[in-house]
């Protein structure tokens, strides 16, 4: 099975950006506890991450031509304004599961929204790192 990790805007700033909400963990440390998970589970496990909302919407899209089985996606910041990236998950057609390090709802207001969700056969928030895990495996399930 072929996972891909998508991550939105400053996730790879992980480890420096407000850490008493992300963790001191770096983007590195994510990747490297997501491939070994993806090794125990048996699945290949490829990254991306970016600034700019273009770039998802591209990443996205190729993953239908490289016939990836699943996505998680952090889109950061972009969750709560993309109508993109929902129609780019819409459009693929493949199981997408939302991560998010912390728990939105449980922040400012405009958190509270997430337009990708209604795309996704899942969500996972406010678990840490570990919800990337915990993403994944709802997927080789």
């Amino acid at each position: 099975m072929k996972i891909l990790v998508i991550n939105g805007p400053n996730m790879n700033m992980l480890g420096i950006r407000q850490p008493e909400i992300y963790g001191s963990a770096t983007y590195e440390d994510l990747q490297a506890m997501i491939r070994e998970e993806a090794g125990r589970l048996g699945a290949e496990v490829g990254f991306f991450q970016s600034n700019h909302e273009g770039a998802l919407v591209d990443a996205i899209q190729q993953a239908y031509f490289d016939k990836v089985d699943g996505i998680v996606i952090n889109p950061a910041a972009w969750t709560h304004t993309s109508v993109a990236l929902l129609d780019a998950v819409k459009a693929v057609g493949i199981p997408t599961v939302e991560v998010h390090v912390s728990d939105p709802d449980s922040r400012e207001e405009f958190r509270h929204v997430s337009y990708i969700r209604e795309a996704c056969v899942g969500t996972v928030r406010g678990h840490g790192l570990p919800g990337y895990l915990e993403a994944l495996r709802m997927l080789v399930r």
